[in-house]
């Protein structure tokens, strides 16, 4: 399995983000998409997951599932807002998920313990600290399967302990065969190349 994009160009309020961006990553590997605020890290990501459109070029992910599934359809999009429901328990919101990405079976109680998050399945969400927040968001990875993980900023607002468990649960999905995109500022805490985007200021 292999993602790779060629020529791509972004263009955001009539300013060109990035343009000619190219990059490829197979399965069991990791690339970590890196460059100053507002150099487009976020934008990348967004188009990779069918949710803006590249200004030019196109992405391609080779050796995917088989059938009529959409690249975005074998894909997590795990961005800076966590998209959760305040009101709903912590458990309703992964069954929400699990439902909506097409999960099958996955015990809603096993992927929030592995995610450090199990002893608060039965709060509303509104109740959870930012970090919690991001670790609920890091259960959905667990509860439908999917090859491509497109992550932005993956471990912001968890604490050491946090980043120690995303950097675990990354590195079993790339020893499952999966692809992780990462955009971060800081070490994602797993081996991966490097794409940069943009000029150093």
């Amino acid at each position: 399995m292999q993602l790779s994009g060629s020529g791509l160009a972004c263009v955001r309020g009539g300013r060109e983000v990035f343009s000619g961006l190219g990059f490829a990553v197979s399965g069991g590997e990791a690339l970590a998409v890196v460059g100053r605020n507002g150099a487009g890290k976020s934008s990348l990501l967004r188009i990779i997951a069918g949710l803006l459109h590249p200004a030019a070029g196109a992405v391609q992910l080779a050796g995917g599932e088989a059938g009529e599934l959409t690249l975005a359809e074998q894909a997590h999009y795990l961005g800076h807002r966590d998209a959760l429901k305040p009101a709903l328990t912590v458990t309703e919101n992964l069954s929400f998920w699990r439902d909506m990405l097409g999960g099958t079976g996955e015990d809603l109680g096993t992927c929030l313990k592995a995610c450090g998050i199990g002893h608060a399945a039965g709060l509303p969400a509104g109740y959870l600290s930012a970090g919690q927040r991001r670790r609920l968001s890091m259960a959905r990875l667990l509860v439908a399967q999917r090859p491509l993980w497109l992550l932005d900023e993956p471990t912001s607002a968890l604490d050491a302990e946090g980043q120690r468990l995303a950097a675990r649960l990354m590195s079993e999905h790339l020893a499952r065969g999966g692809l992780i995109m990462a955009a971060t500022h800081g070490p994602l805490g797993i081996d991966a190349r490097t794409l940069q985007i943009g000029a150093s200021p």
